[in-house]
């Protein structure tokens, strides 16, 4: 069996993300009987010209039952288990057409690439990994065309959403003054949230009954409910199925509604209905701890020549490329020049140097490369998802980057505070403008 944490990550993280096609009925079958099959291929909702059927719902809400089973939560109601499916599905169908529709791509190329890095961290060959997935009884194809699904929604946050948000220098100075002065400013909070969303232009009665939902929600926890449990019943949050979970944030990573809250909540304590432009949150507070430690690690300084792959350069082209520069540098040609003359990013015009790199700053491949290398040693070729690289290690230091460490994390915890918050209204803005049409029941 592929352990619990494999089976969660890849299963459930991935596959939920994406939608399911409905198979076609097979040439020449004739009609269908009327059984109970003809029921589950029913059109639920269309979106914009893209019907949702009940079978890719009864798909998807089978998958939520096992993440729920090994994370051993209660499911919720199985009308508000549709619902909550349901949502999820047309939220992802109308993020893959917006994807598509503006040209986003993903090719074969990255997805196999993913797949071989997701298959690395876990420990196992493409083989090996391929058949985990079988032995789950998760069809290759299909486990491909959902990750590829889950890329292009990521690649269409990141164009929409993420590459347009800015954090200056005066916001880090500004957050890290503010922490500093605030009690508690050194902890890091572990959290759950419900957020029932409320309609952009709503009218005062649709507002209202927003409101009530989440006051019906509230009053279950306070009499004794499980958290998680209502939040898989009552959210609207992305993460509802997995009981609400934000994980560990920094007080600047906290949405501004319930930043000022939490500060002030023990663990165990719950929130009273917090309402913000999105619409109505409840949120709990798990744990606690102090993020200011000193931090102590060994840095490297290291030089690279990278040969990008891409729609201009194939793979074998980059690696012939690559292949010919390393063969320079065995012959005598200097690092520098054939990094000034060939590398293709910004660290080509000073010589290929990446300056003083702590753990964690550069992907996992090329991180793995270098931490191989003694000093003064060229690698032989190495594959990132960037493309071909040639590293050279030129010393190593042991530093406390402290200072350093606290002033990225403020820069990352704003920089995510402000990319959720304006996915959020940036995703309720499209669903506004698209036809969403919800289909009657016909039992």
């Amino acid at each position: 069996m592929v352990s619990a944490n494999l089976a969660l990550r890849l299963l459930c993280a991935l596959l939920l993300l994406a939608p399911f096609a409905v198979p076609a009925q097979p040439a020449g079958s004739g009609p269908r009987s009327p059984d109970r099959s003809v029921l589950l291929d029913r059109v639920v909702a269309v979106v914009n010209n893209e019907a949702i059927t009940q079978h890719e719902i009864d798909d998807q809400k089978r998958f939520v039952l096992e993440q729920m089973k090994a994370q051993k939560m209660n499911p919720p109601a199985a009308d508000v288990l549709e619902k909550q499916v349901t949502e999820r599905i047309i939220t992802e169908r109308l993020m893959l057409q917006i994807a598509k529709g503006t040209g986003i791509k993903v090719d074969d190329v990255q997805v196999e690439r993913t797949i071989e890095r997701i298959a690395q961290e876990n420990k196992l060959t493409p083989a090996e990994f391929r058949n985990a997935l079988g032995r789950e009884g998760i069809p290759f194809a299909k486990y491909r065309e959902d990750l590829r699904n889950e890329m292009l929604m990521q690649k269409l946050r990141e164009r929409e959403v993420d590459q347009r948000i800015q954090v200056t220098d005066a916001d880090v100075d500004n957050f890290l003054a503010s922490l500093a002065a605030q009690s508690g400013g050194d902890m890091e909070y572990r959290l759950a949230h419900i957020l029932v969303l409320a309609p952009d232009q709503g009218t005062p009665e649709q507002i209202d009954a927003r409101r009530r939902r989440a006051e019906e929600a509230l009053k279950e926890i306070q009499s004794g409910a499980d958290f998680a449990q209502v939040a898989a019943s009552f959210s609207d949050a992305p993460d509802a199925l997995q009981g609400g979970n934000l994980g560990w944030r920094a007080p600047a990573r906290l949405p501004s509604v319930f930043a000022e809250p939490v500060r002030n909540m023990k663990p165990g304590d719950v929130s009273p209905v917090l309402r913000s432009a999105s619409g109505f949150h409840i949120v709990k507070l798990l744990e606690t701890r102090s993020r200011n430690q000193p931090t102590v690690v060994e840095q490297t300084h290291a030089r690279h020549i990278l040969i990008k792959v891409n729609e201009i350069t194939s793979e074998a082209e980059a690696k012939a490329r690559i292949d010919r520069i390393k063969e320079r540098l065995d012959t005598g040609a200097k690092f520098e020049e054939q990094a000034r003359l060939n590398s293709e990013d910004g660290s080509s015009v000073k010589g290929g140097d990446l300056g003083w790199l702590s753990p964690g700053d550069t992907v996992p491949d090329f991180e793995t490369a270098m931490n191989a290398l003694k000093p003064g040693v060229v690698s032989n070729p190495v594959r990132t998802s960037f493309g071909w690289h040639l590293i050279e290690v030129l010393d190593r230091r042991t530093q406390d980057i402290t200072h350093e460490r606290q002033r990225e994390q403020a820069r990352m915890a704003l920089r995510q505070r402000k990319a959720d918050e304006t996915f959020q209204d940036w995703m309720r803005q499209m669903r506004d403008r698209a036809y969403i049409e919800y289909k009657a029941d016909e039992k």
